[in-house]
């Protein structure tokens, strides 16, 4: 009896995973199940979309950028999603006498088993049939679908066969957990693009759309549009062009895919430099105030570089504190006071400060014996966000109001940036020891199950109290400016607000001291849950 094939082999094994996923919680299986639903209704909305375009001037521009716009999503989802096939990790096969010309082949196929694979052939299949007009055309379309789809997915398994590695290390998981700030970037990206459009329309888009038809998978649906005008030279061309990609993508593939079945994972192999000697100082341990002050401020900022979710949540918090009010400002839609908004994000960091520490808490905890040592410690950690949050709050007021040149305004916007941000840290000295929660290492969710309540109650909780602790500033800045002459005396607002910012800084600070002191036993076991 011959030996099954490798190809169907890993079908069976991708379904099998599949069915083994499924078959560990009726919660997951509820999750899997309303995902197909909803994004089998989603391409079958976009299939119907894209027929009813059938006949329009603006067809093939559209169908040439939807397929360009779904390679990109096939090039970057396995960076931000490793984990969500497990067949994306070739190394996982190791171990097998596989060759890699037949493993590639095998995984491609396997490749198209899945919801994934399933979209993207609703959306081509609905592009081709919108730009195809004769026999010609049609028959040009069904090879033009599978070589669009060939080289989505042979792009997926390229890019991550060559950054599996990467993926699987902890750099790896700090980019994954940074998925969402790409998709808030991305959004705001597309909302600024579809409003810059004009008067002109989709007719602003047929140049790019002229040069993506050249560039696989767009040349694909190029192919077909071009057949329906009986330009078969260039069909043919357009549709060649997509056939390389899909040999030269393999190609790609199986050098990434031998690379890591021959070489050493270079992970696990021991650094040959010598690491930094016990007790030497190091450059940014030098600029910082000596004592506990000074060390306490230099482990926060290491938390900041080299934890990923401390990292992602930064990142996420400069972003969008930048890109709220600067993309307002470049629309025309925005006020200088939505610079405030980057005070507001940089604030939340000061919430739910021992979380971060998770389980190691308790060494924070053996070096506090008193509301000093307590008051030492919060302060070091305020003082460490507020070397990254004043500059950079400053930075993107100054933006703002360049943007949108009211220069005039710039003392009172960034007086209230400092009240609004010297208010947040206040209160979130005090929510860190009053309202503690875990924060898990593992996975995407910021929040172990059962703490949620505490999660909402310390950031918004405390994002209410900041604002209304911020009120004497906001009410000083209306009546300045509704005030005849009052404008004239709007750059009191700068250091009235930074010293009032600051003032709440230290009340915050003191009536938090003695609260962390005496809840050591509570907060390290609310922060160890993770």
């Amino acid at each position: 009896m011959s030996a099954p094939g490798l190809t169907p082999t890993l079908v069976r094994l991708k379904l099998s995973l599949l069915r083994n996923g499924l078959r560990q919680s009726a919660g997951r299986r509820a999750a899997y199940v309303t995902t197909v639903v909803v994004v089998l209704l989603f391409a079958a909305l976009q299939l119907i979309g894209l027929i009813a375009l059938r006949g329009s001037t603006h067809a093939a521009t559209i169908a040439v950028l939807l397929a360009t716009i779904l390679a990109l999503g096939w090039a970057v989802m396995p960076l931000f999603f490793p984990g969500g096939d497990e067949t994306l990790d070739p190394t996982r096969l190791v171990m097998l006498p596989l060759r890699p010309q037949p493993l590639i082949r095998a995984l491609l196929v396997a490749s198209l088993v899945g919801i994934g694979p399933l979209f993207t052939l609703c959306l081509f299949a609905g592009s081709v049939v919108s730009v195809a007009h004769g026999a010609a055309a049609y028959a040009t379309a069904a090879v033009a679908v599978v070589l669009a789809l060939l080289v989505c997915v042979a792009l997926a398994r390229a890019v991550a066969a060559a950054n599996i590695r990467l993926l699987t290390s902890r750099k790896g998981r700090d980019l994954a957990v940074l998925s969402g700030l790409v998709v808030a970037v991305g959004a705001q990206l597309v909302n600024f693009g579809a409003q810059r459009l004009g008067p002109g329309g989709l007719d602003q888009l047929n140049p790019v759309a002229d040069v993506l038809r050249w560039i696989p998978p767009g040349s694909a649906i190029g192919a077909v549009d071009s057949m329906s005008k009986g330009c078969y030279g260039i069909g043919l061309a357009q549709l060649a062009l997509s056939a390389a990609a899909v040999a030269g993508l393999g190609t790609l593939w199986s050098r990434s895919l031998t690379k890591l079945m021959t070489s050493p994972d270079g992970s696990t192999l021991q650094a040959a430099e010598p690491g930094p000697r016990e007790g030497s100082s190091t450059r940014l341990s030098r600029l910082l105030p000596a004592g506990r002050t000074g060390t306490v401020m230099e482990r926060s900022l290491r938390y900041v570089w080299r934890d990923p979710k401390t990292k992602a949540a930064w990142v996420t918090s400069l972003a969008i504190g930048l890109i709220v009010p600067v993309f307002n400002a470049l629309q025309g839609t925005g006020t200088v006071y939505f610079a405030c908004f980057a005070a507001g994000m940089l604030g939340i960091q000061m919430y739910n400060q021992f979380g971060q520490d998770t389980s190691a808490f308790w060494m924070v905890a053996m070096t506090i014996s008193s509301p000093r040592d307590a008051y030492a410690e919060l302060r070091g950690r305020a003082l460490a966000l507020l070397l990254i949050t004043v500059p950079y709050a400053a930075l993107v007021t100054v933006v703002t109001t360049s943007l949108l040149g009211a220069w005039h305004r710039l003392p009172e916007v960034l007086g209230l940036s400092f009240a609004l941000l010297g208010a947040m840290l206040g209160t979130g000295a005090w929510t860190s020891a009053g309202f503690p929660y875990s924060i898990p290492q593992e996975g995407y969710k910021n929040v172990v199950p059962g703490q949620a309540g505490l999660a909402w109650i310390s950031i918004f909780g405390g994002m209410v109290s900041a604002a209304l602790l911020s009120s004497p500033v906001i009410a000083a800045t209306i009546w300045l400016n509704v005030t005849s002459g009052g404008a004239d005396w709007t750059w009191l607002l700068l250091p009235a607000g930074a010293v009032y910012g600051a003032l709440l800084i230290l009340l915050g600070l003191r009536l938090a001291a003695p609260r962390t002191a005496r809840r050591l036993p509570e907060i390290l076991a609310a922060v160890s849950k993770g």
